[in-house]
């Protein structure tokens, strides 16, 4: 699992559809929940997690793309499996790991574009702050 520390700096809700903005070390992340914990609040300090494989990865990206959060990242580490590979990536925000087919050609120091979904993001833990 992936986990990341950030803060909230916006939430906008329409009927029980919350749209939750984040700054994970100068990194804007967006997520799309239907339910926030009691004690999520602009300002509040989180940490955010997402699984390997909701983590896609594109080398030479250009363009557009529906995926809300996009971050450049480089390849640190990976562990090649013969279907699948367990990518390390380095990142603004922290270090990440995809998990991304064999045959997508990644080598170490390449630097991508990781994409994840909005939906794909949660909150793993509310901070106190202290």
């Amino acid at each position: 699992m992936n986990k990341l520390k950030a803060k909230v700096v916006d939430i906008k809700e329409k009927e029980n559809l919350h749209i939750v903005k984040f700054d994970s070390n100068g990194i804007l992340l967006t997520m799309m929940s239907l339910e926030l914990p009691k004690k999520v609040d602009i300002g509040a300090n989180v940490i955010l997690g997402f699984k390997p494989s909701h983590l896609g990865l594109a080398k030479n990206f250009s363009g557009l793309v529906s995926f809300s959060n996009k971050i450049a990242a480089k390849v640190v580490k990976i562990e090649k499996g013969e279907l699948v590979s367990v990518v390390e990536l380095s990142t603004d925000c922290g270090k990440m790991e995809s998990l991304v087919t064999t045959d997508l050609a990644l080598a170490l120091n390449d630097e991508v574009t990781a994409f994840l979904g909005a939906s794909e993001l949660y909150i793993a833990k509310v901070e106190d702050g202290d």
